[in-house]
């Protein structure tokens, strides 16, 4: 059976293990998405990268009983093992990718191909989602935002997007920018207790780093 995202979160975080005192965000993860396209204007799929803070890669190599290679890579055994929990995707898991063509959220896949490794002893997740449909970008507002709806995973944008397939496509980060309303749900979501969630419904985004797409 799958867990909700809310029990995998308390899981992660445990007791005893020096955790920040704010409730959030508790994991911290760099990354972000490359486009997978079938012709020049055609995205097919996302291809997203998750690169967990050193405390989560950390918790989460000793909560397996772990250890990296003398060279700090994983052994095929050790990438199984973290692929096949990583595989039980909860059920209310939001993508951290989320896509809109002229201002419509576009449905994708189930994450598939996850592939697990150690980056500069960070670990490492990547996977792909695939669009319900082949979506055609030509001329199109196209957007992705990176971000966990509830704001406990914070999510930051730190690769430059790739389009895989294509040359007539470019793609911009939009950092998120501090403002008057962020700064002060923040500081509000910094008051709740661990076992407290936000009530303000799609709080992550208020946070999250941009991608935009323009297509020839």
């Amino acid at each position: 059976m799958k867990r909700p995202l809310g029990l995998l979160i308390s899981m992660i975080l445990g007791v005893g293990l020096g955790a920040p005192v704010e409730a959030h965000p508790h994991v911290f993860i760099d990354g972000g998405v490359d486009f997978v396209m079938s012709g020049p204007e055609t995205l097919d799929a996302l291809s997203v990268t998750w690169l967990y803070d050193d405390f989560e890669t950390l918790y989460d190599l000793s909560s397996r009983g772990i250890e990296p290679q003398p060279d700090g890579s994983l052994s095929e055994a050790d990438r199984e093992t973290i692929r096949a929990a990583y595989s039980d995707w909860p059920d209310d898991f939001d993508g951290s990718a989320h896509l809109t063509i002229n201002g419509q959220a576009i449905e994708m896949a189930w994450p598939i191909e996850l592939a697990v490794d150690l980056v500069d002893g960070r670990l490492q997740l990547i996977f792909l989602r695939k669009l319900e449909e082949p979506a055609d970008l030509a001329g199109k507002a196209v957007e992705v935002a990176f971000y966990e709806s509830t704001y406990l995973f914070a999510f930051k944008i730190t690769n430059q997007p790739v389009f895989e397939g294509s040359e007539d496509c470019e793609a911009t980060v939009m950092p998120y920018t501090p403002g008057e309303q962020s700064d002060e749900v923040q500081q509000n979501l910094a008051m709740l207790s661990r076992e407290e969630t936000p009530d303000i419904a799609n709080v992550g985004q208020l946070f999250a780093d941009r991608i935009v797409i323009e297509c020839a």
